[in-house]
């Protein structure tokens, strides 16, 4: 054999093992095995170092596998060889701004913004080159976070999530002896869990929760817990097994004395996708998670899920484009002044997660970045306060023990106040004697002044119900009543923050609860029974409805939207000023005027009866004053017939439990 042949078959051979090793590259990406991707791609690259498509691989392995940093080079050396998609400028971008070059990073989102032809990443391009032009405020605005590694509790692996609880910080870390994930080439994940008094931690009392929650060969992910410490919810999955659990997926375990139960997986999880990072809100009745699930703005979005009296979760929601964005949100933490912390790439930031604040003010959603130092260029997520002014988080950025690591923080503002502002109310309705009692197992939903449901709960035996308000914004409280022999008007009540706030300059102390008491009183549907309006008065010898008159049918207008079922008799009464004719005519000219009003306003005409009565039912005989006369001329509507109730949309939501749920995640 010459030697011609011999390079030539040597080379021939040099190729397909290039092509086998691309293969099995290949194939291990799709799995999702990113380290494995690497090593493999790494081998191509010792071969061929200009290889535009294994450096690709290796870039987005790592940005997969949250080492968005390490992805620089393999980026610029894909694109420096010649590879075009309409993603690699814009993620080159975010791992240039994750090492801190965001000059470069805005020069390649501008290229980027140039060639992109998919409307997704262009979207996102220009959503992130406005954040990078925002960077500047956002560095700008003062804080006084100071910030420290709990170095007691970090180690070369990671540690994230913290969570206090009875007691005790519980955090979940890759150390130990658990099998290697081939997705980061480092051990599953499990949830530990420290003895600790704020941040001192009792370092000999770090143990593993036991087998029945932590997995050998699956991540244990995120936790929470109820307010009462009886339920904990954990995020579970990546097995990286072709055929085991490829997704990430919420689980429910309770407190029993024999310590926690088997967790079995929420009826809210979306199967095929990621569902972690959940958080309780303050009552327990709104758990709070990240998705990505369809539907969504981007990666993954925040979303919360209503929790019922028998520990069930239901009516899953986004929280909507205020909160999220074409980029990842996730790790929401609700603190006890009701704000909503949480990190996100897709808002104005340092680079990979920041840390956020959603804060309601004046009936708007604003979105604060914590700043310089609780921010960095690197990844900072998943907080958690212990006092008003101190707390944790976590973060891998330079000068930490290895991979994520928690830190703890203290906010120095000194002109920290916290004012929690509530409403608080009863749900009753009258007993034959017109007497307020308590009507139980009422639903009852908190709207802002545009309609938007903001929280909704269902009343116990005592009739109680509590929501978080705000600041100068006005309300709406909507009771209905479901299920029971007895039927009932759906109410509507007003109430108003404004002009109510609390002056924090004179205030002492750092947290402070203000409560407002309301009565939500749901009037019984029974044929015949008469209902006042209120102030629908007239002009002497007049039909024209007033001004005044018009904002009193409204509510009307909206009983009778709230209530479809009704048909009414509306009916209208004069004073005895003239003789009985002439006050029998113009009393149903009054009561026409307000049906045809009514009408006008998209009320079908055949749910609707105009009756005068006259003077033939004074309500105050032989009136003197102008005041006794006016009361005298008065509208009142009458119920005529009740239909059968149709069901409204959100009635498959909740609240015939045993109809809607197959399971018991309340685990009791």
């Amino acid at each position: 054999m010459n030697a011609t042949l011999k390079i030539s078959i040597a080379f021939l051979a040099l190729i397909l093992l290039s092509c086998s090793a691309e293969k099995k590259a290949s194939k291990t990406f799709d799995r999702g095995q990113f380290q494995s991707t690497i090593e493999l791609y790494e081998g191509v690259l010792k071969k061929d170092p200009n290889n535009a498509e294994a450096n690709f691989y290796i870039a987005e392995s790592y940005r997969q596998s949250n080492r968005l940093q390490e992805a620089v080079p393999y980026y610029k050396k894909a694109l420096d060889r010649g590879m075009k998609n309409d993603s690699i400028r814009l993620f080159y971008a975010f791992a240039l701004k994750s090492n801190g070059d965001y000059d470069q990073a805005k020069k390649e989102l501008d290229q980027h913004l140039k060639l992109v032809k998919d409307e997704e990443y262009q979207k996102r391009g220009q959503e992130e080159y406005d954040n990078l032009n925002n960077l500047q405020q956002v560095r700008a605005k003062k804080n006084y976070y100071r910030v420290k590694n709990l170095d007691d509790i970090n180690t070369p692996a990671a540690e994230y999530a913290p969570v206090y609880n009875d007691g005790e910080l519980y955090f979940t870390s890759s150390r130990g002896d658990s099998k290697i994930y081939k997705a980061t080439g480092t051990p599953f994940t499990n949830i530990y869990k420290v003895k600790t008094k704020g941040a001192r931690i009792d370092t000999a009392t770090i143990k593993e929760l036991d087998e029945l929650i932590n997995n050998y060969n699956i991540n244990e992910g995120a936790v929470t817990f109820s307010p009462d410490g009886k339920t904990m919810i954990f995020a579970r999955g990546n097995s990286g097994k072709k055929k085991g659990t490829a997704d990430v997926n919420l689980y429910i375990s309770s407190n029993r004395r024999d310590g926690w139960t088997e967790p079995r997986m929420l009826n809210i999880n979306n199967p095929g996708y990621w569902d972690s990072t959940p958080t309780f809100s303050r009552d327990g009745k709104t758990l709070y998670f990240a998705s990505n699930r369809p539907g969504g703005y981007g990666g993954t979005d925040i979303y919360s899920a209503k929790r019922n009296s028998r520990g069930r979760f239901y009516k899953v929601t986004n929280l909507g484009s205020e909160i999220n964005t074409t980029g990842n949100e996730m790790f929401p933490y609700i603190s006890d002044d009701g704000f909503m912390y949480f990190s996100s790439d897709g808002h104005a930031g340092f680079g990979g997660l920041d840390l956020l604040v959603a804060k309601r003010r004046n009936g708007r959603i604003e979105i604060e970045n914590l700043g310089e130092p609780m921010n960095t260029n690197a990844d900072d997520f998943g907080m958690y306060l212990f006092k008003a002014d101190r707390g944790f988080f976590t973060s891998n950025r330079v000068g930490g023990e290895g991979d994520d690591d928690i830190y703890t923080f203290v906010n120095e503002d000194p002109d920290l106040k916290i004012v929690n502002y509530y409403l608080q109310g009863v749900t009753m309705t009258r007993d034959d004697n017109d007497k307020h009692i308590i009507l139980p197992r009422v639903e009852v939903k908190l709207l802002d002044h545009q309609g938007e449901v903001l929280d909704e709960t269902v009343t116990e035996d005592d009739g109680k119900f509590l929501f978080r308000v705000y600041e100068h914004e006005r309300y709406n409280l909507v009771g209905e009543k479901k299920g029971g022999k007895d039927r009932y008007l759906i109410t509507r009540a007003q109430f108003t923050t404004v002009g109510k706030s609390v002056d924090r300059d004179t205030l002492k102390q750092l947290v402070t609860d203000v409560k407002y008491d309301t009565l939500l009183v749901l009037e019984k549907i029974e044929k015949n029974k008469i209902f006042v309006l209120e102030n629908i008065y007239y002009d002497l010898d007049k039909s024209d409805i007033r001004e005044d008159a018009a904002s009193e049918l409204d509510k009307l207008v909206t009983i009778l939207e709230d209530n479809p079922e009704l048909k009414i008799e509306l009916s209208s009464h004069t004073d005895d000023r003239a003789d009985d004719s002439y006050n029998m005519k113009l009393s149903q000219r009054r009561a026409k005027s307000a049906v045809d009003y009514i009408i006008s306003q998209g009320i079908s005409a055949n749910r609707l009866t105009a009756k005068g009565y006259g003077e033939s039912k004074l309500i105050i005989p032989n009136a003197k004053t102008e005041e006794e006369h006016q009361v005298n001329r008065r509208t009142e509507f009458k119920i005529l017939e009740v239909g059968e109730k149709k069901p409204s949309t959100d009635d498959n939501n909740e609240f015939d439990e045993d109809r809607f749920f197959d399971d018991d995640d309340s685990g009791q």
